[in-house]
């Protein structure tokens, strides 16, 4: 009998084997132009890609020319019909597509799918199944909060995309997200170094949350990191 042939038969005679696939959800990092990497430890592993990335001469340091360039490199992934314009709908399709996580904006989130009550389900258990995910939904909010990718993000900067729209026409131009870019480095560079070294950048990570769960800040806690302060009170 030829060798593939009795490879086969093995086969089929092998016992089957239960393969249990486990995962679970981990949050990613968004870079400080709010491009999103996902990786398999707490995060790190995402930080690791972007400035891996970012860093093209391997010297695990950033100068603002690196720091532009992959400004630039991201914005021609966001430039769908590529007019040097992220307008709108690219917008919508950063938010729904490439960042999801980071959504701020009801109006472009997914309906989630709810509960249907049928024959099968008594009246008081589909209450409470209600009630629970109200509560949910009221915790995933938090006002006192870190929102969108100001969760994942070196900078305080809930929408990264949106936030580069300087004359704020609803269409950011490659110049303004290059003058962004600029902008977010001289933030991280508290020191007017003119780089920013991998170590000074990790210790800038927030620290993420457990899977299934948001950060949350309490009201007399100040967010230390630079960007976008959250308003006074909270």
């Amino acid at each position: 009998m030829p060798l593939p042939v009795l490879f086969l038969a093995a086969l089929l005679a092998a016992p089957e084997s239960n393969i249990v696939v486990t995962g679970r959800q981990v949050p990613p990092f968004v870079s400080p132009m709010g491009e999103p990497f996902r990786g398999r430890v707490g995060g790190k592993d995402a930080f690791v890609a972007w400035f891996r990335q970012a860093d093209r001469n391997r010297d695990d340091t950033l100068t603002i020319d690196e720091f532009e360039a992959d400004a630039d490199r991201f914005f021609a992934r966001l430039d769908l019909n590529r007019d040097s314009q992220i307008d709108p709908d690219e917008l919508v399709h950063y938010e729904w597509e490439i960042a999801p996580e980071i959504q701020v904006n009801s109006r472009l989130k997914r309906p989630g799918a709810g509960i249907t009550r049928d024959d099968s389900l008594s009246l008081d258990r589909y209450e409470k199944q209600q009630r629970r995910r109200r509560t949910e939904r009221e915790a995933a909010y938090d006002p006192d909060g870190l929102q969108g990718a100001s969760r994942y993000a070196l900078l305080d900067i809930p929408q990264p995309v949106a936030a580069a729209d300087a004359d704020l026409n609803r269409a950011t131009s490659a110049l303004e997200f290059r003058q962004a870019a600029a902008v977010r480095f001289g933030l991280l560079d508290a020191q007017h170094r003119g780089r920013l070294t991998f170590g000074e950048l990790e210790a800038k990570l927030p620290r993420l949350p457990k899977p299934g769960k948001l950060p949350r800040r309490t009201a007399d806690q100040p967010d230390t990191r630079v960007g976008v302060p959250l308003p006074p009170g909270r």
